[in-house]
C-alpha cells in the first residue's frame, strides 16, 4: 500500500462531534503525503476515475444519494474544486448548486425553502457553492438578522440534515481553509488577468476586514452542526492540489463506503443473446448479398 493511499485523509481533516476548531491554528498549507504537485495530480485524476464508477452504480441503483456542502472564504478555490474533481461525475447524476444573495421571492419563504428544492433525489449528488450555512454566517456578521434569530438556526439545520440523512443522503461538509496572505496573492492574481476581472468585488476586500467575526463564526456553526450523518471537514487550501485531492479521497472513500450496487439482471441472457445473434447473422446476410 503506498502513502498516499495509507494516509487516511478523512481521518486527518475530520472535526470530531462536539469540537470546536481553532481555525488559526489549523494549517491551511498542507503537502501530505505527496512527492510534488504532479504527483498529487495524477493521485486525483486516479481517484476521480474511481469516483465516477461509484457514482455510476449509484445513479444506477437508485436507493441512496449524496450531498456536497462547499463553504470557503473568497478565493479559497470552490469553484475550481468543482471544475477539478467534483465536477468530473457524470452530468446526468450530479449537479451543482450555486447559492448567492436570496432573491425576493427567497426571502419571502424560510431560510431553508430554497435550500430543500436542491436536495437530492436517490441516485443522485447534489453539490452546494456555498449553502443554507450562509444563513448562520454571513447574516450573523453583517447583523442581517438579530441574534435570536440565527442562533435558532443551529438547531434547525441539525434536524434538517438529520432529516435527509434518514431519506437515505450521505453529507459531507467543506470548509476549504485558506490563509489570508494567500487569498490575498489570489485576489492580485486576479487583477493581473483580464479573464478574471469578472470575478472581482469591492465586497471580498470589506469581508477581509471581517476575518476574525467570520472565523469565529464557521467555528461556532462547524461545532454547533457537526454530525456523525453530517460531519464537517477542515480542507487546508493554500495548495490546490492538496486541496482537491484531499476532497477526491475523502469523497472516494464515501462512496465506497456506501458500496452501491447495480441491480440484479432479470432478464433472460440467453434469450437476449440469442436475439442478437440472430440480428448479427440477418445483417451480416444482407451486407453480403
Amino acid at each position: 500500500m503506498s502513502a498516499k493511499e495509507d494516509l487516511k485523509f478523512a481521518k486527518e481533516h475530520r472535526i470530531a462531534p462536539g469540537k470546536r476548531p481553532n481555525l488559526k491554528k489549523l494549517d491551511t498549507k498542507v503537502g501530505g503525503p505527496f512527492d510534488d504537485k504532479d504527483d498529487a495530480k495524477a493521485f486525483t485524476a486516479d481517484t476521480n476515475h474511481k469516483i465516477r464508477d461509484l457514482q455510476y452504480r449509484m445513479f444506477v441503483e437508485e436507493k441512496q444519494s449524496l450531498l456536497v456542502v462547499l463553504q470557503a472564504p473568497d478565493a479559497a478555490g470552490k469553484d475550481g474544486l468543482i471544475r477539478k474533481v467534483l465536477g468530473q461525475m457524470n452530468p446526468q447524476g450530479c449537479r451543482t448548486y450555486p447559492f448567492k444573495v436570496p432573491t425576493k421571492e427567497e426571502r419571502a419563504h424560510d431560510f431553508l425553502w430554497r435550500i430543500h428544492r436542491c436536495t437530492p433525489a436517490a441516485g443522485k449528488v447534489s453539490v452546494f457553492n456555498r449553502s443554507h450555512y450562509e444563513d448562520v454566517l454571513v447574516v450573523r456578521v453583517n447583523d442581517l438578522v438579530p441574534k435570536r434569530v440565527w442562533k435558532d438556526r443551529y438547531k434547525i439545520i441539525n434536524d434538517f440534515e438529520h432529516m435527509l440523512a434518514e431519506a437515505g443522503t450521505q453529507i459531507l461538509k467543506f470548509y476549504l481553509h485558506i490563509s489570508p496572505e494567500e487569498q490575498l496573492e489570489r485576489f492580485k492574481k486576479r487583477l493581473d488577468n483580464p479573464d478574471k476581472h469578472w470575478k472581482l468585488n469591492t465586497g471580498d476586500y470589506a469581508a477581509r476586514d471581517q476575518w476574525d467575526q467570520y472565523r469565529e463564526a464557521y467555528e461556532d456553526a462547524i461545532e454547533q452542526c457537526n454530525t456523525d450523518h453530517a460531519p464537517w471537514y477542515v480542507i487546508p487550501a493554500d495548495h490546490k492540489w492538496y486541496r482537491d485531492a484531499s476532497v477526491a479521497a475523502i469523497v472516494c472513500d464515501t462512496l465506497l463506503s456506501m458500496d452501491p450496487q447495480l441491480p440484479p439482471v432479470d432478464v433472460d441472457l440467453d434469450e437476449i443473446r440469442s436475439l442478437y445473434q440472430r440480428e448479427a447473422a440477418e445483417l451480416g446476410k444482407a451486407s453480403s448479398s
